[in-house]
């Protein structure tokens, strides 16, 4: 993220001098390159200015379809990011601008899939609760959907930061920003029998004394092998979107909006930096809404 302000203000400083442009228009053109940085903070893309593809700024370019950002917006938008990639490349910062052959806003890619209610028990259903891996695999998925986790936070997740007296984790998210969030009975039932039947006895790796979800070998798992339970569990329960750790991430924040929770709780239990990123999901419903209306309305229907 350093590195994303650096640049951002070099290119204002370049903006301010050379081009000589107003303060207001240096405003617009940060702002165009923040909508970047939320996107890439929401799908949890690390990716620094010289790693930037054009790939990435297409799917860029489809998220603010989705956020229901007009044709004209976006076209706006993404003139300031080429504008802020031509710089980079013109200061030899990148040796490659990802915008060149990025002409106007393209539509239809979706967001990342959103899982059902029905599905998530479909899923959880899968497991296979003889093994030993199989309670822990359900503590981790019910903790990933009660708590709307990143990945990196549910693998460092650690026994010492579990207040289920006051229904509450302590997670330490990006930044090394310390959260408190709320933790769901079913969920804390489940890391509870997991911690009973499987990781009492086991042996901890040094260093993974504290860590709540070890492997076989009493160490703390990786981010890729979260993934992978993951999709074996979805192809064993017959679930066919292509979803990952993230997708639960997703699935919270989606339910917790159709359910009515306001945005900055929403906000404050993701541990997001910025309102911009919690935004999108107000947008999310936007079919189902549309079906709703068209269902009940008694305008809606043709005669």
């Amino acid at each position: 993220m350093k590195q994303w302000e650096h640049s951002i203000r070099d290119f204002e400083n370049y903006l301010k001098l050379e081009k000589s442009l107003s303060r207001n228009s240096i405003e617009a053109y940060s702002h165009d390159i923040k909508k970047l940085l939320s996107f890439l903070e929401m799908h949890e893309l690390d990716a620094l200015p010289q790693n930037i593809t054009t790939e990435l700024i297409r799917d860029f370019l489809y998220w603010l379809n989705m956020m229901g950002i007009g044709e004209r917006s976006q076209a706006r938008i993404i003139s300031g990011i080429k504008s802020f990639f031509s710089y980079l490349w013109i200061e030899s910062i990148i040796s490659n601008d990802p915008t060149d052959l990025i002409e106007t806003p393209r539509i239809g890619k979706k967001l990342p899939e959103v899982l059902s209610l029905e599905e998530i028990d479909l899923l959880i259903g899968s497991i296979d609760l003889s093994t030993a891996e199989g309670q822990r695999n359900k503590a981790i998925i019910e903790t990933l959907y009660s708590c709307g986790l990143r990945v990196s936070e549910l693998t460092n997740l650690k026994l010492s930061n579990l207040y289920f007296s006051e229904g509450f984790i302590r997670i330490i998210g990006k930044g090394n920003k310390e959260r408190l969030v709320p933790i769901s009975a079913k969920a804390q039932q489940e890391i509870r029998y997991y911690k009973e039947e499987t990781r009492n006895h086991m042996t901890p790796k040094k260093g993974s004394e504290d860590i709540v979800f070890l492997n076989r070998r009493g160490a703390i798992l990786t981010r890729v092998m979260i993934f992978t339970i993951i999709k074996r569990l979805a192809e064993k329960a017959g679930i066919t979107k292509n979803i990952s750790p993230h997708t639960f991430r997703h699935s919270f924040a989606t339910h917790m909006v159709d359910g009515g929770a306001d945005l900055r709780s929403i906000q404050d239990m993701l541990g997001h930096e910025s309102i911009t990123t919690t935004e999108i999901y107000t947008h999310l419903d936007k079919e189902h809404l549309y079906n709703t209306i068209m269902m009940y309305h008694p305008r809606s229907h043709k005669k």
